[in-house]
């Protein structure tokens, strides 16, 4: 129990620290990008901004809303952010004290709670503005679950296993992504949407909404929502790394290593596809899931079940 406990702890710190810099990985990407600089004055080349960030979010006065829901606004933040946390318990590295055999479940049961968070950061505001944002982003979300765990079959019914170490070690021989190409891009359009992340950022609209479902938080309410949406990124891609890019144990230390390049060369992908992309109109948005995506899963689906029983017979 305390080695599992202090392995939690090490783990959370690692997480805290690789979404701060993730996040000065993506000023720096998206500024470049642009033709500017980024941030570039404190410190060397601007290294150390996320913790100037962070220090001068820490120590801001906490300013509640007057006719805000006050356990409920101070809690969601709180809740997402542990949530976030949650599912790096799931990381399947060689060095993993806990086992988990039914990860894929524990998986989807806990990233299906996210959208509890952010409806109750848009409610207990008592904002029209945060409501609305709010309220887009569950629609959004709930719609890109469904597809998403349609996906989430492939790799399942192909390798006959729940547990996250299975669906990485089968993959010795050729990577899901050479066999399921069509539903690896599926996979990672969903999950750009699943995280709130450009051209899929309805919950922003800037134009409209201000900041969306957050507009009322400062301080440490919108660190911790911040920290959970970035989490949430790097969580993505370690399970779409997983899912479709994984790989044998050749050696402890370098397999977890080359994961880990995985993974941060696809989170890139998310800050060069903000740069990329304008924002979707939210009725496009809706109709690339239930017309294009769900019914696309299905078929390829079905298509696959109809192969492994063809196989089996």
């Amino acid at each position: 129990m305390i080695i599992s406990l202090f392995s939690c702890g090490i783990s959370y710190i690692c997480v805290l620290l690789a979404v701060a810099f993730f996040t000065f990985l993506e000023r720096k990407g998206l500024s470049y990008m642009q033709l500017r600089k980024g941030p570039n004055k404190v410190g060397f080349i601007g290294v150390p901004q996320p913790i100037a960030d962070a220090a001068k979010l820490l120590t801001k006065e906490i300013v509640k809303p007057i006719f805000s829901n006050y356990f409920l606004y101070l809690g969601a933040p709180v809740f997402s952010f542990s949530l976030a946390l949650l599912l790096w318990q799931l990381y399947p590295s060689c060095f993993s004290v806990v086992y988990f055999k039914w990860g894929v479940l524990f998986f989807l049961c806990v990233s299906s709670l996210n959208v509890y968070g952010t409806l109750l950061a848009g409610w207990s505001s008592n904002s029209k503005y945060a409501l609305i944002g709010s309220l887009r982003a569950v629609a959004q979300t709930i719609s890109y679950e469904v597809s998403m765990v349609l996906i989430f079959l492939f790799p399942l019914f192909v390798v006959g296993s729940f547990s996250f170490f299975d669906i990485k070690d089968s993959q010795c021989v050729v990577w899901f992504i050479f066999l399921m190409c069509p539903i690896s891009f599926l996979w990672f359009v969903s999950c750009v949407a699943e995280t709130n992340r450009a051209p899929f950022d309805f919950a922003e609209g800037e134009s409209e909404l201000v900041s969306g479902f957050n507009v009322e938080y400062g301080a440490v309410g919108f660190a911790l929502i911040f920290l959970a949406e970035y989490a949430n990124i790097l969580v993505m891609s370690l399970f779409s790394v997983v899912l479709f890019l994984g790989g044998p144990f050749l050696m402890v230390l370098c397999s977890d290593f080359v994961m880990m390049v995985k993974v941060m060369i696809l989170a890139f992908l998310f800050i060069w596809v903000r740069a990329s992309y304008p924002r979707f109109r939210y009725d496009f948005l809706m109709n690339l899931t239930w017309k294009l995506f769900l019914p696309i899963a299905l078929v390829l689906l079905l298509f696959l079940l109809v192969m492994m029983f063809n196989l089996f017979l």
